[in-house]
């Protein structure tokens, strides 16, 4: 336990308001800060490099439950993080870009012919969790019982109450358990990826059922949460630069960079953690074996030194720095399948409308959350 003074209280100063405002403050006065709720927070960009890419002394190893494979060290990550990438291949993505098209396309009809919603209640949250069962070949109606569990479980984050977190963890487990034991029963497509990760073996063993929860469990909280919350972000870009809304439209090539860079600027996910493995020193802070760290992403990716004009959508930027999917060994293995949903929901976004609009005043997430908690919008159609 550190017995230094706090430099700040996130658990105050993150209920208000927009969080970059409190990141980009303390990168520059404090770019190594002390909690007694986060521990050490790190936001500058050189630091934060600096640990994602030496395990010998930051691990990831920061949880009492099994994570895989983003809670592993070398060498047991390596060998889980060889399964996992193989889902993310190219032509895995491939093979599923028509279908994620299809939900794509019918997520923004639906949008389109409300004319007036609340772009995350009414449309990036139900994407996210229908693109996440299709992906997995959930049954489709998992999707609504997936976004109650993900707000549950924003809620119990926030609370920091861990025996509510416990239960909504337990919870998900139980819809993980029945779906596994449903694909043991019969005969599934070869596609179906839950029933092949059933025959994943690990040094010549089958994946155990705790094994096999830990991977679907990571894939899907990580993935449904930030997917949601960058197609708000995007949304939301697409809603107010309008310069940029047609430059997309004319320009469709240049999407892809253009996602990064809004997600670089307007970052979906806050922070990771890890733990130090010895004394180290980051931003001239003495920190002692054991104690935690918050690596902030959006704080990073907002670095002046590394990316002059930090709010300027560039897409003349160095993309190895952008640190969006994280960098080094764990950097994020569903990166492709992120990277498609988002630049197919844009293009449907820009397809099918003539105007999309904010239609009242946004209200910002509350952390642990990113980006947007309503986003009230009007579109016109084509």
């Amino acid at each position: 336990m550190s017995n230094h003074e706090p430099d700040w209280h996130p658990l105050d100063e993150l209920m208000r308001g927009d969080n970059r405002v409190v990141y980009d403050r303390l990168r520059e006065i404090c770019p190594v800060a002390y909690s007694d709720s986060f521990g050490w927070s790190v936001f500058r960009h050189r630091d934060v490099v600096e640990i994602l890419l030496d395990s010998s002394r930051f691990s990831n190893s920061v949880s009492r439950h099994l994570s895989i494979p983003n809670g592993l060290d070398p060498p047991e990550h390596t060998v889980y993080r060889r399964i996992v990438e193989r889902y993310f291949e190219p032509e895995r993505m491939k093979e599923f870009e028509p279908c994620c098209r299809q939900l794509a396309r019918k997520s923004v009809r639906a949008l389109v012919t409300q004319g007036e919603a609340d772009a995350m209640e009414d449309f990036a949250r139900p994407f996210a969790a229908q693109v996440q069962c299709a992906f997995l070949d959930w049954p489709s109606r998992l999707s609504d019982i997936l976004m109650d569990w993900m707000a549950r479980n924003r809620e119990a984050t926030r609370s920091g109450d861990r025996k509510t977190l416990e239960e909504v963890a337990r919870q998900f487990e139980g819809y993980v358990r029945e779906i596994l034991a449903e694909r043991l029963k019969g005969s599934v497509s070869q596609r179906d990826v839950t029933a092949s990760l059933l025959k994943e073996k690990v040094n010549g063993h089958p994946l155990t059922e705790e094994e096999l929860v830990s991977i679907l469990r990571n894939w899907t909280a990580g993935e449904v949460g930030t997917i949601a919350a960058s197609v708000g972000i995007l949304v939301h870009f697409l809603a107010t630069e309008k310069q940029w809304t047609e430059t997309l439209r004319e320009q469709p090539e240049l999407i892809p960079p253009v996602i990064d860079e809004v997600l670089r600027i307007d970052g979906p996910l806050a922070s990771n953690r890890r733990v130090t493995r010895c004394p180290v020193t980051l931003g001239g802070r003495k920190i002692s074996t054991g104690e935690r760290l918050s690596i902030n992403w959006i704080a990073a990716n907002r670095d002046g030194t590394v990316f002059p004009q930090p709010d300027q959508v560039r897409v003349d930027r160095d993309p190895q720095m952008n640190l969006l999917y994280g960098a080094g060994i764990h950097v994020c293995p569903g990166a492709p399948l992120a990277r498609m949903e988002l630049r197919l929901v844009v293009e449907e976004l820009l397809a099918q409308s003539r105007l999309i609009a904010l239609e009242s005043q946004p209200v910002r997430a509350v952390y642990p959350a990113s980006g947007y908690e309503a986003l009230p919008v009007q579109i016109i159609p084509s």
